[in-house]
């Protein structure tokens, strides 16, 4: 059994919950989220946690058990505070425009690159760096891998998209070495 399944997850004060048999209703000042429970997961809700139970008869609970917890905590992290990452553009003549609901990305290809925002992110965009935001981890994970899979950063001169936070392996490339011997030609 998970022993991160164990943990009870603290609830702040300004987040709500409302209990069904089969699902969860999560509010929050940033947005609210509903949660579908799986089969076999017991939810108990006390004064300011959410403690999780189950039998452990079959294996599927048992798998359960840990990612429904993790996925708790980090939808009443979302509601509470939100989710941001942030992507930095390098390269000459790369540029991004947010029009309307459509993020415009010119990265070097013979035609400009249209993706369609999702509803329920923000996105910003200041200089070469562009800032996602949500309520919902996986959607504001899963938007920024999108974007950055489009021009990933490449280790020769560090042109595209990389993570705010991510350092980038620089090769050194072709060198034309000369030994004693040898002259150009």
């Amino acid at each position: 059994m998970s022993r991160l399944g164990k943990k009870p997850i603290k609830i702040p004060h300004e987040v709500q919950i409302k209990m069904t048999e089969s699902a969860l209703v999560i509010k929050g000042p940033k947005g609210e989220i509903k949660y579908q429970i799986p089969r076999g997961i017991k939810i108990e809700k006390n004064e300011n946690e959410l403690q999780l139970l189950s039998s452990r008869r079959r294996k599927e609970e048992r798998v359960n058990f840990g990612l429904t917890r993790a996925t708790l905590a980090n939808i009443v992290k979302g509601v509470s505070r939100g989710f941001k990452k942030r992507l930095e553009l390098f390269g000459v003549g790369y540029t991004m425009l947010l029009e309307g609901d459509n993020l415009k990305l010119t990265l070097g290809y013979s035609h400009p690159i249209i993706i369609k925002k999702p509803a329920d992110l923000e996105v910003e965009i200041q200089k070469n760096e562009i800032l996602i935001l949500g309520v919902d981890r996986q959607k504001v994970g899963q938007f920024t891998a999108t974007i950055r899979d489009m021009r990933r950063a490449e280790p020769y001169k560090g042109k595209g998209f990389k993570y705010h936070h991510e350092i980038i392996r620089r090769k050194v490339g072709k060198a034309a070495l000369k030994t004693e011997g040898e002259t150009a030609k």
